[in-house]
């Protein structure tokens, strides 16, 4: 770096390229690579502070809530290269975004670097020259209202999970996760499926009719008849119950006998009512609503969506990517009307530009909406040369919508027609029908919004009718009865759920898309097509927070979290008290050994007391309560529960078990198909007794296919707890392992239907010892020879070599001096044949590299021969597309790593262990001084240790 240079530090090394292009000699610009800092864990704390009760959480909540940061180990040698960097520059200008997020990691950079030179705050929303160059003539000082709410919501969320969290290992199952949004998301998943379990669906029945009028066929709906209103979807309720009187609700048989009647019939024109409409455009893009139409229009997860964003945002295509303001700059307007006069002319562009100054509630900084970045937006066809194929489609949505929000509105005509008479047999009917149509599309013609709900697209969409007059005749030329039934609630969608959380004010519209990442890889959730499906382990993790931790997911109180952070941020609230109540209750530290009781008014003040609450609730929980859901009773009375077991949910039934087949959503369990399960059984059957042992010996169906098994599963047992006052009890749920039953695989060429006692002996009987090797021992002596099946195989061993038979019924049959033949053969290496790939796409926008769908050791992956990624639960070969195909190999390279087989690296000698230090960095603990050697004393008797009793 150039004496008296400037020092530029952003977050990314994209956006780094992108702004270095922009700025001369005078400035170097350099990333900080994401996070540099977070807080630790119990291990990165110095060995005194290790020793305190609240060192797991890594903050000192009896002082402060003073957070000890761990820098990462993977950016030490690159805050060394900063630091080099910031030695020889003559001021240093902290580029990170204008967010929450971004104001902390500039705080945290301030913190590591400890900068000697003048520290400036650079801001911008866009990534172009020009407001580059704005944003280093128009610096600002940090905001540490920003930096203290983020840091709060980092406690919180600490606070929160590592607290929660053990619970739900305890009580349900290792490695599940509980978080201050993730599990109000799976809680309104959840829910929607509870709702979708209790519908009743109700069958109805209804008639359309079809006329000609100015040799223009159209149809209308019979909506009354002898006088009652015909039931339609909306007059049942979800007990399948009409909900109103006088209904009259249409059989099969009925809906073809009134049809019947009216066919033929002459009826009139009672009323025609016109009414002009208009349709004004969707506000420019904001982060959720860009989730949710990315996902409707381009099929686009959030984290897909908010990816590509980041890509063009970084290449100076777009403006930032995480806003709540839906407002444009005068500029951005003006931008926007001149294109529209020269696109579409005059006529599309309103006298005044539109305003869009309305926020969502909790809304954060006032950024700008999310627009094309510039004064003058690029068209998508030039920039779609420049980026990848997501990219490209995700900036035309967000040039579409922008443009259009700035034209004119769209200008219709509905119609509303009612027809009635009398049908052969003299009853009185009533038909309607509705058109409209376009007279003026306005912004239409550049954007159409999308919807989650397809009868409203259709709607939306233009019918005609013929030019009718009140009382003109027309005659039925058709009858179409059709049967219909009401739907349950539909499932949430990633974009429905942004919607939800969004209108509850549940945590942040940029952390949506890692919340759903979140809860779809903890197996909360699954997609079935574009449907969050929720688990059973879900519906276990979710019973346990509302039965004992309701006020957890109590939407209305998380939303007030929001709130507080919020004023946090203002500068109206301090952080430190506010995690205190959250975290002791009301009392504070000094009470927090009380109980803490939750009421109203802790929900409204946050003062709920976390720590006393898990220490008092969580022996009450009954984890087989808790991971049961009962279904009903079967046609004999007897009680049909899911069970959510340590390797997956099934069905039981007294002493009846049996699995739930993958992809089985929860409201597909009725009584009724549970029945059938347990019926079929798990295909599990005793052959025989072995007749040394005389335990039973059963043929099971296993994840990696049939095996034998010899005896019963033994029940694990609970250790014994110390004596109350003696010595430190051993945790409750801590399990003194047992041996299982002995197991072995079906030969391949065995059928598991088939299979005989004397099949299952000669398995079970592996390994076989065939005889002895003279001199393949260590000394070069004798040696057992031993026969086996492996997973590559059948094979045989002495001492340290291998070598591999022909077949797995070799094993059984070789001989000694047949196995010291094989054994003297020199080894070979089989290559196998290549295998095709099962399915080929297109390259990659990445690596410009076609990519491959393979069979691997772990299932199904997609490679393009650079990165490994494999397929998650819900993707198929069948279901899978080139563009998720290259969302798995991005979040692959997202992670770090290219999902190949990586070797460890070696430690590096006196590589010292992360340091954490309360809000700071620690500074390097003094050297103890040297001691001077010892005199060499003669070597003591080792005495022999004293050998421990097993347990």
């Amino acid at each position: 770096m150039s004496a008296g240079s400037s020092l530029v530090i952003v977050e990314s090394p994209a956006k780094a390229r992108t702004i270095a292009g922009f700025l001369g000699r005078d400035y170097v610009v350099e990333s900080s690579i994401g996070h540099i800092r977070d807080l630790a864990a119990k291990g990165d704390l110095p060995p005194a502070v290790q020793k305190e009760p609240w060192a797991y959480l890594g903050v000192d909540v009896e002082h402060g809530f003073k957070p000890f940061y761990v820098v990462d180990a993977d950016k030490k040698s690159h805050i060394q290269k900063l630091k080099g960097l910031l030695a020889g520059a003559k001021e240093l200008y902290l580029a990170t975004d204008e967010d929450r997020e971004g104001e902390s990691i500039a705080w945290h950079l301030l913190e590591v670097l400890k900068p000697k030179v003048p520290v400036k705050r650079m801001v911008f929303h866009e990534i172009t020259k020009q407001a580059i160059k704005k944003a280093i003539e128009n610096p600002r000082e940090l905001d540490r209202g920003l930096v203290d709410a983020q840091e709060a919501r980092r406690i919180l969320d600490r606070l929160y999970g590592y607290d929660v969290s053990p619970v739900l290992w305890r009580k349900v199952g290792r490695g599940l996760s509980a978080g201050r949004v993730q599990s109000v998301a799976t809680r309104i998943i959840v829910e929607r499926e509870k709702q979708r379990i209790a519908f009743v669906k109700a069958g109805f029945w209804g008639i359309d009719c079809g006329f000609e009028a100015q040799s223009m066929p159209f149809s209308a709906a019979v909506v009354a008849a002898r006088g009652s209103r015909i039931a339609t979807s909306k007059d049942f309720d979800d007990k399948g119950q009409t909900t109103k009187p006088n209904l009259l609700v249409l059989d099969e048989a009925k809906a073809w006998k009134l049809a019947t009647e009216l066919d033929g019939s002459t009826l009139k024109v009672q009323s025609v009512e016109r009414k002009p409409n208009k349709r004004s455009p969707a506000a420019p893009f904001m982060t959720s609503t860009l989730q949710q139409e990315a996902s409707r229009k381009l099929r686009f997860g959030a984290q897909r969506a908010m990816r590509s964003a980041q890509r063009l945002y970084e290449g100076g295509f777009i403006t930032y990517m995480r806003t709540d303001s839906t407002q444009l700059s005068t500029a951005a307007v003006e931008g926007a009307r001149a294109l529209i006069k020269e696109m579409y002319g005059a006529d599309y562009l309103p006298s005044e530009p539109r305003i869009y100054a309305k926020k969502v509630k909790n809304a954060q900084e006032a950024h700008e909406a999310i627009r094309p970045a510039g004064d003058s937006f690029r068209h998508p066809d030039e920039v779609s040369k420049e980026v990848g194929i997501d990219e490209g489609k995700l900036y035309e949505l967000i040039w579409k919508r922008t443009i259009a929000s700035q034209m004119k509105d769209s200008i219709g005509e509905s119609v509303s027609v009612k027809i009635g008479g009398k049908t052969k047999a003299g009853d009185d009917v009533e038909l309607a029908a509705s058109g409209h149509s376009i007279v003026f599309p306005g912004f239409l013609r550049a954007y159409v919004e999308g919807s989650d709900d397809p009868t409203a697209e259709l709607e939306s969409r233009e019918r005609h009718l013929p030019r009718l007059e009140e009382g003109q005749s027309l005659v039925v030329n058709s009858v179409d009865p059709k049967a219909h039934e009401t739907q349950a609630p539909a499932r949430f969608t990633e974009a429905s759920l942004v919607q939800k959380l969004e209108e509850l004010g549940v945590g942040r519209p940029s952390t949506y898309a890692s919340t759903i990442h979140t809860i779809t890889e903890r197996g909360y959730v699954w997609k079935k097509g574009t449907a969050l499906v929720p688990s059973f382990l879900a519906f276990a993790v979710i019973e346990l927070l509302e039965k004992h931790f309701d006020v957890l997911v109590d939407y209305a109180f998380t939303a007030k979290m929001e709130d507080d952070l919020d004023a946090i941020a203002g500068g109206e609230a301090a952080s430190g008290p506010w995690l205190e109540r959250f975290y002791f209750g009301e009392e504070g530290v000094a009470g927090a050994k009380k109980s803490a009781k939750v009421h109203a008014s802790a929900r409204n003040n946050n003062a709920i007391g976390l720590k006393s609450m898990v220490e008092e609730r969580i022996n009450e929980i009954d984890p087989r309560a808790i991971n049961t859901l009962s279904l009903g009773k079967d046609a004999e009375g007897r009680e049909i529960n899911v069970r959510v077991g340590r390797y997956g949910p099934y069905l039981e039934r007294g002493e009846d078990k049996a699995s739930i087949p993958d992809q089985t959503a929860p409201d597909e369990i009725t009584v009724d198909f549970a029945t059938e399960l347990l019926a079929r059984g798990n295909g599990d059957r005793i052959i025989g007794n072995d007749p040394e042992t005389g335990k039973p010996i059963y043929v099971k169906a296993g994840r990696f296919g049939p095996y034998f098994q010899l005896g019963d599963m033994e029940v694990e047992k609970p250790s014994e707890p110390a004596a109350k006052g003696k010595g430190k009890a051993k945790k409750k749920d801590k399990k003194e392992k047992v041996d299982g039953p002995k197991r072995a695989s079906l030969l391949k060429t065995w059928k598991p239907e088939s299979v005989t006692l004397e099949d299952a002996l000669l398995a079970l009987s592996l390994p076989r010892t065939v005889g002895m090797h003279p001199t393949l021992g260590e000394d070069g002596g004798p040696t057992p020879i031993v026969a086996r099946i492996g997973q590559y195989g059948p094979y045989i061993t002495a001492g340290k070599e291998t070598r591999s038979l022909t077949s797995e019924e070799q094993v059984f049959s070789i001989t000694t001096a047949e196995a010291i033949d094989v054994l003297a053969q020199p080894k070979t290496r089989q290559r196998r044949a290549p295998v095709e790939p099962l399915k080929t796409f297109p390259e990659d926008t990445v690596s410009k590299k076609p990519i491959l769908v393979r069979e691997g050791k772990f299932g199904l992956y997609v490679t393009d021969g650079e990165t490994n990624a494999t397929l998650r639960r819900d993707d198929t070969l069948e279901n899978l597309t080139h563009e998720r195909a290259q969302e798995l190999l991005q979040e692959r390279r997202d992670r770090g790593d290219s999902g190949g087989k990586k070797g460890k690296k070696p430690a590096r000698k006196g590589a010292p262990k992360n340091e954490a230090a309360p809000a700071t960095e620690a500074k390097p603990a003094k050297k103890p001084a040297a001691k001077k050697p010892a005199a060499k004393k003669p070597a003591a008797k080792a005495k022999p240790k004293a050998s421990k009793p097993s347990a």
